[in-house]
């Protein structure tokens, strides 16, 4: 990595002792005593000590001056001092430059509460290096999926995130003006996966904002999220895209595991272990009789597992079988879209799945159903009318091939992974109906 303006990071002190260095940061932490000055500078790879003998000159005039969260720049000599628990080494000032002093008191602390931390977000996350561990897993994560899936033939697209008409039943969408007209947020780029399937592209693959005008105020739900989506040409059936990504996940919690997984379980309190994969499938209807036979749902009504369901169905297999990912199949037709398609002869069942990870739903995904006349009399089944989908429906009527794919929350991903409580602390800017700043 290129270090500009000779700057030092702090995890690299110890390779510099006797040596003149500058440190750029943040002030952690400031103890002015009597006769010495003691200030912690930290920047995203650590803390390091700072220590002054008060001899009245320009340094000592400048540390006194500081306030914590203050940026400067350090330039001394790195000094060996086994006392130090900051890493066993010590910085002796030779000049302190105040590159901007922070204002008095801070708006947050280590007791604020979730909420007025994310009034605060930016400062939260510098403090804290649980949220920095936070964005570099992240980063890990997102590359490793996507060297996946470069590595197993799909094609980065960027689809857009302004449509025409409302997606599916135009519910849970952003409406917003369009030079005279009306335009609508995506809440997903399937449909625009699956023209990039009858385009020729064989597989797919993207990740990007998704909307979700809900107004949900639980701990998974976000109204802007980043989604991690996929989808296969020329499948056999359903079970191929599940196999997709089942490897993908596995081939990137081992990618995370390699290159955090100590910090993870030093910060987080969290052993990220590796998936053995096949994962364990359930179809909706047997998940559904082993949660009834333990009490769930007496009545016998939902046709959908709610978030207790997905819990005890998946505590149940973890207990069966020692695995945290479940696949839950075969949902019904009645809770699924038009566009899943349905097993010959069973027109009340869909080809589609939710992937659960600690009992919570990670993944939705199905086999598309990819025949113009099935579509149009599933969409009609739906209530839908035709006109608004028709761009959609001619990507089916020149020989679209079979496909399927899936949607996967990035957050809620990390969420699982950190053990995190709130799909707010897995977000950097969260996005949700009370919620639009900072």
């Amino acid at each position: 990595m290129i270090q500009l303006n000779a700057r030092t990071l702090v995890r690299d002190l110890a390779d510099h002792i006797d040596e003149t260095v500058s440190v750029s940061g943040w002030v952690n932490t400031l103890r002015l005593q009597r006769k010495m000055q003691f200030l912690v500078v930290r920047d995203h790879t650590g803390m390091a000590q700072v220590t002054h003998r008060r001899d009245g000159g320009d340094v000592e005039v400048q540390l006194e001056a500081l306030n914590p969260e203050s940026a400067v720049r350090i330039t001394g000599r790195v000094v060996a001092n086994p006392v130090v628990k900051l890493g066993g080494v010590e910085i002796v000032p030779e000049s302190v430059d105040v590159l901007n002093l922070a204002g008095t008191p801070l708006p947050i602390d280590e007791n604020t509460g979730l909420e007025q931390r994310l009034d605060w977000r930016f400062l939260d996350v510098r403090k804290r290096p649980a949220a920095q561990l936070l964005f570099a897993v992240q980063t890990t994560l997102e590359g490793a999926m996507r060297e996946y899936a470069y590595e197993n033939g799909c094609t980065e697209m960027h689809t857009p995130k302004l449509m025409g008409t409302a997606s599916e039943s135009g519910a849970e969408v952003f409406k917003l003006g369009y030079f005279g007209g009306n335009a609508y947020l995506a809440q997903s780029p399937q449909f625009f996966k699956q023209m990039a399937i009858a385009s020729g592209i064989d597989r797919v693959f993207e990740i990007g904002p998704v909307f979700r005008a809900e107004r949900s105020h639980t701990s998974r739900h976000a109204t802007e999220f980043t989604g991690i989506d996929v989808e296969l040409a020329w499948i056999t059936d359903v079970e191929d895209v599940m196999v997709f990504e089942e490897s993908m996940l596995a081939y990137a919690l081992k990618k995370v595991a390699d290159a955090h997984g100590e910090e993870i379980d030093r910060v987080f309190g969290i052993t990220v272990s590796v998936p053995k994969t096949p994962f364990p499938r359930v179809s909706m209807a047997e998940a559904q009789k082993i949660l009834r036979e333990r009490g769930w749902d007496p009545a016998g009504e939902k046709g959908d597992l709610d978030p207790d369901g997905e819990r005890a169905i998946a505590a149940h297999f973890k207990e069966m079988t020692g695995h945290e990912f479940l696949f839950v199949t075969h949902y019904p037709a009645s809770i699924r879209p038009f566009y899943h398609m349905r097993p010959q002869g069973e027109p009340d069942v869909t080809l589609s799945f939710d992937l659960l990870w600690g009992g919570l739903e990670i993944t939705t995904g199905a086999q598309r159903e990819h025949r113009y006349a099935a579509l149009l009399e599933q969409a009609g089944e739906k209530g839908m009318g035709t006109e608004s989908l028709q761009d959609y429906l001619d990507c089916f009527r020149f020989g679209c091939p079979p496909h399927g794919g899936f949607g996967m929350g990035l957050s809620r991903v990390l969420m699982v992974l950190l053990g995190l409580d709130s799909i707010r602390d897995a977000t950097f800017l969260f996005r949700g109906p009370n919620r639009l700043t900072p």
